[in-house]
């Protein structure tokens, strides 16, 4: 079976339960590498996130892949943003725990003081587009195939929100 990228699935088809499988790992991997990193969420990059916490954040990201396995090519889009944040989450995860999270911000907080603004800002930017540079190969050569082109989406979407709230969090200190 050969599904094109805007075909929607019937809920509760065996392509559905595929779909949102995918969808559902890449959430619980997110939520799972932020709770190892930030469990108070005092390092919580995402403030909606922050905002609702554990206890509505949890259900939502339990809840949403419901929905995202009736469309093939955004399941895969947000299973692959998924998998990119946790494994960012996990890079230094280790380093968060092992000092805490209020001494671990307060730590990279002094480190960005000490660095030129250009600087930090140009290597937070230059690591979205060396992400969004293979997400948009893939999502200009996909044609209709549905995997490379949600692999494709789900990378242009991970650069944008590295961008966007990196920049926005330097911007801010």
């Amino acid at each position: 079976m050969t599904l094109l990228p805007e075909e929607a699935l019937p809920f509760g088809s065996p392509m559905w339960f595929l779909f949102t499988g995918l969808a559902l790992s890449g959430r619980v991997a997110d939520l799972l590498s932020t709770w190892i990193a930030t469990p108070r969420l005092a390092l919580e990059g995402n403030p909606i996130a922050r905002r609702l916490g554990w206890k509505w954040g949890i259900p939502l990201n339990l809840v949403v892949p419901l929905f995202l396995g009736c469309q093939p090519t955004l399941a895969v889009a947000v299973a692959t943003t998924s998998f990119l944040v946790a494994a960012r989450n996990l890079q230094n995860a280790w380093l968060m725990r092992s000092m805490g999270e209020w001494q671990y911000r307060l730590w990279i907080s002094e480190r960005l003081s000490e660095t030129p603004k250009g600087l930090a800002l140009a290597c937070f930017l230059g690591e979205s587009f060396l992400m969004l540079l293979p997400g948009a190969a893939l999502l200009t050569f996909a044609g209709d195939r549905l995997v490379p082109m949600g692999v494709g989406l789900g990378m242009v979407a991970y650069a944008a929100a590295v961008a966007f709230f990196t920049s926005w969090a330097l911007l801010r200190h």
